[in-house]
C-alpha cells in the first residue's frame, strides 16, 4: 500500500480497523498512506529498533504495549536487517526529542524515510486487551479517514498468516559470506579469530545479531538461501548447520523442511525461533498457531533438565505441538512456563538441538546467549 512521509510535525487524524470492525481512532506516526497486515503485540520496554528491522514481523502490524516509544532514537549499529520488515507501527506516544549519544535519526524521521505507515495517540492497553481475549486479527491502519466504509473489502484482501509461505520474501537471493565488522556495543565476550569453526546458517530470514554472535565465537559464516538443497550444503564441507528465525506459518516450507531432514544426523543442527519449528517438523511433528503469540523481552523460560529459569526475548506466533513428538527421538528440553509451550528441542542421536526464543536479543536479556556455546561444543565434539 502507497505511503507519503509526513513532512511536519503536525498530526492529521489516523486510524486502525481490525476484522472484526473495532475501529481506533488517532493521529497519524511517520508517513501518510494506508497498510495493512496481522496486528501483533510486543510487550518489550527497549529495543524497537530490533523488532522493527526483525524480517520475523514481515507481513505484521506491531503495538508496542511500553506506552513511550522512541525517546532514544536509531542508529545504524543496531539493525537487524538492512530496512523496516514491519507493515505497521502502533505506540501510544511517540517521542519528540531523542536523547542518547548514539543516536543520528529519530525514530519517525527514520520510519517516515522508509514510508512505514504508523498510528499514535490511541489506547493500546485496550487494544493490547483486545487481542489478548480475541486473538490477533488482521487490520488496516489509514490516514484515509472518511473511508471507514470500505473497510471489508481492505480487511478480507490482507493474506492470512496460515498457510502463509513467507520465507521467500525475505531470503537471501544468493550466498554470502558474512562478515561485517563486529562493533563494541553488540560484543558480549572477547572476540575470536575466524576460523575455529565453518558455519552454514540458513537465511529464513536472519537477524544480524545471530551472525554477531557466532562470528564473535571465531565461527566463519556462510549464508544460504531458504532454498538451498542439502547436497548444495554439503558441498561447503560446513561443522554445523545453522536455522534461522524467520516469518509466517512454518508448515508450508516444505523444501526446508525436507532439507534439515535430509542433514538430520549428518552434521551438527542449532535451530533458533522458526529454525526451531521447522527442525520440529522435520523430526516427524506439528505445529499450531498460539491465539496471540509470544512477543517481548520478559518470557520466562523452564530448562527442564536442570530446573534453571532464563528471562528469553520472544517474537513467535506459531508452536510446536508437544504431543506430537516421537519421545523416543527427541527430547522436549525447556518449556515456557507462562503457558507450558515447547520452547526447546534437542535429539543427541540425531546431533541437534534447538530453542524457540531468542538468545541473540539486543538490547537483551542475555540469559540464553550459552545456547552459541553449546553449537560450539557441539561441532567440536565435547558434547553431544
Amino acid at each position: 500500500m502507497n505511503s507519503t512521509p509526513i513532512q511536519s510535525k503536525t498530526r492529521p487524524p489516523a486510524l486502525l480497523i481490525l476484522e472484526d470492525g473495532t475501529i481506533y481512532r488517532g493521529y497519524a506516526f511517520s508517513a501518510l498512506g494506508e497498510t495493512g497486515g496481522e496486528v501483533v503485540f510486543n510487550t518489550s520496554m527497549t529495543g524497537y529498533q530490533e523488532v522493527l528491522t526483525d524480517p520475523s514481523y514481515h507481513g505484521q502490524i506491531v503495538v508496542m504495549t511500553y506506552p513511550l516509544i522512541g525517546n532514544y532514537g536509531v542508529n545504524p549499529e543496531d539493525m537487524e536487517s538492512e530496512k523496516i520488515q514491519v507493515a505497521g507501527f502502533i505506540v501510544k506516544e511517540p517521542s519528540y526529542q531523542p536523547s542518547n549519544w548514539r543516536s543520528n535519526q529519530s525514530l519517525e524521521d527514520w520510519m517516515a524515510a522508509q514510508h512505514i505507515v504508523g498510528l499514535c495517540g490511541i489506547d493500546t492497553r485496550a487494544l493490547v486487551r483486545k487481542l489478548r481475549t480475541r486473538g490477533v486479527m488482521r487490520g488496516v491502519v489509514t490516514t484515509q479517514v472518511g473511508a471507514e466504509a470500505d473497510w471489508r473489502a481492505k480487511v478480507d484482501s490482507i493474506p492470512s498468516m496460515m498457510g502463509a509461505d513467507l520465507v521467500r520474501a525475505v531470503t537471501t537471493e544468493r550466498p554470502y559470506v558474512w562478515n561485517d565488522p563486529l562493533h563494541p556495543y553488540h560484543k558480549t565476550k572477547p572476540i575470536l579469530e575466524t576460523g575455529s569453526f565453518h558455519v552454514v546458517a540458513f537465511d529464513y530470514g536472519i537477524k544480524q545479531n545471530i551472525l554477531r554472535h557466532l562470528r564473535e565465537r571465531g565461527c566463519e559464516v556462510q549464508v544460504v538461501p531458504a532454498l538451498m538443497t542439502a547436497e548444495e550444503v554439503l558441498s561447503y564441507h560446513p561443522d554445523g548447520v545453522f536455522l534461522s528465525n524467520g516469518p509466517g506459518d512454518p508448515e508450508p516450507l516444505t523444501y526446508a523442511i525436507d532439507t534439515v531432514r535430509r542433514l538430520l544426523g549428518r552434521i551438527p543442527i542449532f535451530g533458533i525461533c522458526l529454525g526451531h519449528q521447522i527442525l520440529g517438523l522435520a523430526l516427524g511433528g506439528k505445529t499450531y498457531k498460539l491465539k496471540f503469540g509470544h512477543r517481548g523481552a520478559n518470557q520466562p523460560v523452564k530448562h527442564l533438565p536442570t530446573g534453571k529459569i532464563d528471562i528469553t526475548s520472544q517474537n513467535h506466533g506459531f508452536c510446536v505441538d508437544m504431543d506430537s513428538l516421537d519421545a523416543k527421538k527427541v527430547s522436549v528440553t525447556h518449556i515456557n512456563l507462562n503457558d507450558q509451550t515447547v520452547e526447546g528441542l534437542e535429539s543427541r542421536e540425531l546431533r541437534c538441538f534447538s530453542v524457540q526464543y531468542h538468545p541473540e536479543a539486543s538490547p537483551g536479556p542475555h540469559d540464553a546467549t550459552h545456547h552459541f556455546d553449546r553449537f560450539l561444543n557441539w561441532m567440536a565434539h565435547k558434547e553431544r
